[in-house]
């Protein structure tokens, strides 16, 4: 069965209030982004193209995403399975190949450390891993290679 599940935000360019973009290297990339009923995320640019290092930025969200989207979806089938995961983190990261103005993300490692509950099936952790893969929205919608290198230990 399909379903349409809609995601609404605002992005706001608070920068403006620095002053115009006159030139690439004066005006502020400083922006907030809202969804309904949380906290704002302060974001910028990356600060390789001029933006605020202690704001997040596009290409960190991105790598964000499809970390979370990861663990989601593994805790979901850990859970399905039966499988007691008690703790989980992943060191992530990604890159993005600049070609003049442009560029897109070449690939995203993930390094989700899991540990699963004394007595828990170790290949069924492992294997949960590419099913979780297979299920993240985020990880089947971009167009370069999502790599995951787990690791998985008991209790």
């Amino acid at each position: 069965m399909e379903r349409d599940h809609n995601y609404t935000l605002r992005v706001t360019w608070t920068g403006a209030a620095v002053g115009p973009t006159t030139n690439y290297r004066s005006y502020s990339r400083d922006h907030e982004i809202v969804f309904e009923g949380k906290p704002a995320l302060p974001g910028s640019a990356d600060p390789h193209f001029r933006g605020n290092p202690e704001r997040y930025n596009p290409e960190e969200m991105l790598v964000a995403a499809l970390t979370t989207c990861h663990m989601m979806s593994y805790l979901a089938e850990a859970a399905f399975a039966g499988l007691q995961v008690v703790a989980y983190e992943d060191d992530a990261a990604g890159t993005m190949r600049q070609k003049d103005r442009g560029g897109q993300f070449v690939e995203v490692v993930l390094r989700p450390k899991v540990v699963v509950a004394p007595g828990s099936d170790l290949d069924l952790a492992e294997r949960l891993h590419h099913v979780a893969h297979d299920h993240c929205f985020i990880a089947q919608s971009v167009n370069f290679p999502v790599r995951c290198v787990a690791e998985t230990r008991v209790a």
